[in-house]
């Protein structure tokens, strides 16, 4: 039976109103996303956040469920919310869907300053000479513009793309002084065929455009993408963009996203030209920013996690996301602009770097590539922190990796009141006699966002409001400084911890913590600590022979250090061998851009990583559970 749906995404314009025919029985959040209407399930629809909620506008509120009122509170059920996710449709409803935290001006971190300080030598690969081609003049000479052009150039005729051949004969005769031919000569070492050596043709311009030589390079996150355009004889950037990855519609976590696709080719698709289409609007900022043309960018370097890589190349990540989750390819791959619908030059190459193993991906080794992991004497260890985490330790004489999946919970997803870090998000916390906060922006506050959180959290176990095992103190209360005390209550069965009432730091709602909230932090916060701590241990070495220990990524860069090794997030080194490396995948793309010596070291550290599969391990149970704790000093 067939039933009408009408979702208004703005009540205020008639334009945002969708008029659906669904299934009876479908959910709503289905019924939305297969009518092409974005409702955003950062848990994957599984009633583990609110990010999907809607309220009924007519027809008859369904009984909640379990998981609305664990979830919405009853404030919201009384009003006519539900999770969109449980709802199924059996009858002519309307819905309005809930808007979203008032989240701009995000808080991305950026392509960073560039290789300059690495001593890498520039060769990119890219290559542009003018050659003056003779053409056929005689009807008898048994020849081709093709075979001209690659006689002039010194190549074979299989090497020249075959998107080049479209304009060949006119660029060959608009212009007497000879055309511009454009090469790439790979310098990795391994890949098989897909990155083999030689020189391929990428491009034959009219005219001398010699100057013109350009790349991209690009890390795509679970929650955020970075696309940089850099010059390849300089290595200047020229300009840089980020944007949220646009598929957390359909899951804020990796494995949310699996099982969004999970063997549903429809649904493998939307994520795979989600993706494809934010990195066309990149390449279109970039090049607006620069002056660059599109025609001018003809390599590109992509690194992203196993399930990004996958989604990216539209390949389905079913099998990664089930034991022993094994990725379909792990190899270096070198694939022209054209076959990734890439709006840049269609003969550019666009090199993938290689996997290590489960969720260990390409952005792994970049991370390691960048920040010369591999090259020390000494013991260090680099973490990725972010929505699929990655840990790494080593040094010259061995390199070990394991993923570290901290979920969305560090970027505010399945916080009460948690938010991305953006604009009037409370970005740090300090508690004395009374909570102080600050927010991004130094707007009013309309959340709290994961940095804010370990602040908080550090805080609020120094003054005794949590203790050890994560528990909000209610009982203690008493013992409490009096503005803390009339923070800690409990709700019906649930403990809460107010950080802002209505009006302090500009809050136009209570801003609060919950215990669910610190349990969400503890299991996130547990998955990195447990990586460090669990490669420590298969390593059999002692935590103090670790020189230095670096973040990466978005969120470890602004996190504080301090915080983070108070709550056990990060194990306690002195502060002086912690230290800040900026968006190091980033850096490791640009350095496989510019020089090709760089991409075949790419594929020599990722045969080096040795794979450390958490939860196979006897030990890891007890390691994470012990992680999940917080210090108790």
């Amino acid at each position: 039976m067939a039933v009408s749906l009408v979702i208004l995404t703005d009540p205020g314009d008639a334009r945002t109103r969708r008029e659906l025919t669904v299934a009876a029985g479908t959910s709503i959040l289905k019924a939305a996303h297969d009518g092409g209407v974005d409702v955003t399930a950062t848990c994957g629809g599984r009633g583990r956040c609110t990010s999907c909620r809607v309220k009924f506008v007519e027809g008859t509120i369904p009984p909640p469920t379990i998981m609305d009122e664990i979830q919405l509170g009853d404030d919201l059920v009384r009003e006519g919310y539900r999770l969109s996710c449980q709802c199924t449709v059996t009858e002519p409803i309307t819905v309005q869907v809930a808007p979203p935290l008032e989240e701009r001006a995000f808080q991305i971190l950026g392509a960073g300053p560039g290789v300059g300080g690495l001593g890498v030598r520039i060769d990119a690969g890219i290559a542009k000479e003018l050659v003056k081609v003779s053409l056929p003049r005689e009807e008898h000479h048994q020849t081709s513009d093709l075979e001209q052009l690659a006689a002039a150039v010194g190549v074979a005729p299989e090497s020249v793309g075959p998107s080049v051949l479209v304009g060949l004969p006119q660029a060959l005769r608009d212009d007497p002084a000879g055309v511009t031919v454009t090469t790439f000569t790979s310098g990795s070492t391994s890949g098989g065929a897909a990155a083999g050596a030689g020189r391929t043709v990428v491009a034959v311009e009219r005219g001398d455009t010699t100057a013109m030589k350009f790349g991209l390079a690009i890390d795509v996150g679970t929650t955020s993408v970075v696309t940089t355009l850099i010059e390849l004889e300089s290595g200047e950037q020229l300009a840089s963009v980020s944007s949220l990855n646009p598929q957390a519609v359909f899951g804020g976590d990796l494995m949310s996203r699996i099982a969004f696709a999970q063997f549903n080719p429809i649904n493998l698709r939307k994520l795979h030209t989600r993706i494809v289409g934010l990195l066309n609007q990149h390449v279109a900022e970039v090049c607006r920013a620069s002056g660059v043309l599109p025609k001018w960018i003809y390599k590109a370097v992509v690194v992203g996690n196993t399930c990004m890589h996958h989604l990216l190349l539209g390949i389905d990540p079913s099998h990664v996301g089930l034991a022993p989750y094994a990725p379909v390819m792990r190899h270096a791959a070198v694939l022209p602009a054209r076959e990734l619908l890439l709006k840049i030059a269609p003969e550019a190459r666009v090199c993938l770097l290689p996997l290590v193993a489960g969720f260990v991906g390409a952005d792994a080794v970049a991370v390691a590539l960048a920040t010369r992991l591999a090259d020390s004497p000494a013991l260090r260890v680099a973490v990725d922190i972010g929505t699929n985490g990655e840990v790494l330790l080593g040094s010259r004489e061995r390199l070990f990796a394991c993923s570290a999946p901290a979920g969305p919970a560090l970027e505010g997803a399945q916080i009460r009141h948690g938010m991305r870090g953006a604009q009037g998000a409370v970005d740090r916390v300090t508690i004395d006699a009374d909570v102080r906060v600050h927010t991004i922006g130094e707007t009013p506050a309309l959340g709290i966002c994961g940095s804010g959180l370990i602040d908080l959290l550090a805080g609020l176990l120094d003054a005794g409001v949590i203790d050890w095992t994560g528990l909000i103190r209610v009982e203690a209360r008493d013992s409490l400084p009096p503005a803390l005390r009339d923070r800690v209550a409990m709700r019906g069965e649930e403990r809460v911890f107010t950080v802002l009432r209505p009006g302090e730091a500009g809050a136009r709602a209570e801003i609060v913590l919950t215990q669910d909230d610190v349990r969400q932090v503890q299991l996130a916060k547990g998955a990195i600590a447990s990586g460090i701590a669990m490669l420590l241990h298969v390593a059999a070495v002692p935590l103090v022979r670790v020189e230095e220990l670096m973040l990466a990524g978005g969120f470890g860069n602004y996190l504080s250090i301090a915080s983070a090794i108070r709550i056990g997030l990060i194990p306690a080194l002195p502060l002086s061998r912690v230290r800040y490396v900026g968006n190091a995948a980033s850096l490791g793309a640009q350095l496989c851009l510019l020089s090709e010596a760089e991409r075949a070291r790419a594929d020599a550290i990722a045969s080096r990583i040795e794979h450390v599969s958490l939860a196979a391990h006897p030990d890891f149970e007890q390691i994470f559970v012990d992680a999940m704790n917080f210090p108790r000093d």
